[in-house]
């Protein structure tokens, strides 16, 4: 038997016993060691994350060690993994394009079918890496960035461009990080002065502005007036998504990596005017998944840094609430199993 965490209804964890899952043909049995814990987590327990449907078992941040797998797969007994948590068809038309992130048939991992928060996870082999000389804490943190570094390429970030990055949550720092590697000058806008403040020490953007009455004029002065080549949403906040198409700069893109349930409006004329670029940035791909491998093997991600919280399994139940209010200044939690 094994434990996993289940989330019933919004606000509702319980610890159950399973069965540990047999893997069929061709999947890879994987004991869980470190789950990254996500705004998508906390939304799952808020009651807001639209493509959900409950009970579910979270969990989609995941490191490991292999148990088990299938002859040929290039992988064994002991070996230490991270999982990419959005399983693919292989066969629809985005995947047949390489977009297996946004594949017509996705499933993702603690989201449309039950995740890692638990001890075992039998998944197919082609969503199973080996992680060669990363630790267990720095592979559940993958998944994150890599989002971040999809997002990145999604808006063609090049060097010397000027970036705004609006949401200085993880998502939000991970598209700092890899514009900056880019070799874009980022400046962040966010309300809270504490995750400002933790952008400026930790990634040494070049600017950061709080949310207020003067932000735009702010925003403006530091781009003569020009605004931003590539603006990227990550507040999954609505009102914050229809006001990021003002910081876009004539010929610039708008990236939208957060997502709400809601209907997104803005106006024509201003997005016309500009010729702007919009673009939505889902998941990652196998790519983005290397590129954050190698940033982190080169020393170029700050993941002591990030990983500002822990737990274990079975004091998670407990924790989860408290970390969800600001006052606790969560960026990136981890639980042990």
């Amino acid at each position: 038997m094994m434990r996993s965490i289940v989330c019933d209804t919004p606000g509702t964890l319980r610890m159950e016993q399973r069965e540990v899952p047999v893997p069929g043909a061709g999947e890879v049995l994987v004991r869980i060691r470190r789950i990254g814990i996500c705004g998508t987590d906390m939304h799952i327990f808020r009651g807001t994350q639209p493509f959900l449907r409950y009970p579910r078992v979270m969990g989609h941040e995941l490191s490991g060690n292999v148990v088990s797998a299938p002859d040929g797969s290039g992988l064994s007994a002991g070996d230490q993994v991270y999982v990419m948590p959005y399983l693919s068809c292989g066969t629809c038309i985005a995947c047949r394009k390489g977009k297996t992130n946004c594949c017509t048939q996705i499933e993702v991992l603690g989201v449309h079918r039950d995740g890692g928060m638990t001890e075992f996870l039998a998944l197919p082999e082609r969503f199973v890496f080996k992680t060669e000389g990363i630790s267990l804490d720095d592979a559940a943190m993958i998944e994150f960035l890599a989002i971040g570094a999809h997002a990145v390429t999604r808006g063609a970030v090049a060097a010397g461009g000027r970036v705004l990055v609006v949401g200085a949550g993880p998502i939000g720092m991970a598209v700092m990080l890899f514009a900056q590697l880019k070799g874009a000058t980022v400046t962040v806008l966010d309300a809270r002065a504490d995750r400002l403040q933790f952008c400026r020490d930790t990634f040494d953007v070049a600017r950061v502005v709080q949310v207020g009455p003067d932000d735009r004029a702010e925003l403006a002065a530091a781009t003569d007036g020009d605004f931003f080549d590539v603006v990227f949403d990550a507040t999954g906040n609505i009102k914050a998504m229809e006001r990021g198409l003002e910081f876009v700069a004539h010929g610039g893109a708008y990236v939208l990596v957060s997502i709400v349930r809601d209907t997104l409006s803005f106006s024509d004329p201003e997005f016309h005017k500009r010729e702007t670029t919009m673009l939505g940035s889902r998941n990652a791909t196998p790519t983005d998944f290397e590129e954050v491998v190698a940033a982190m093997k080169a020393g170029l991600v700050p993941t002591a840094l990030l990983n500002t919280h822990r737990t274990t399994l079975d004091e998670f139940m407990t924790v989860l609430p408290l970390w969800m209010e600001p006052s606790t200044g969560v960026i990136k939690a981890i639980v042990e199993v």
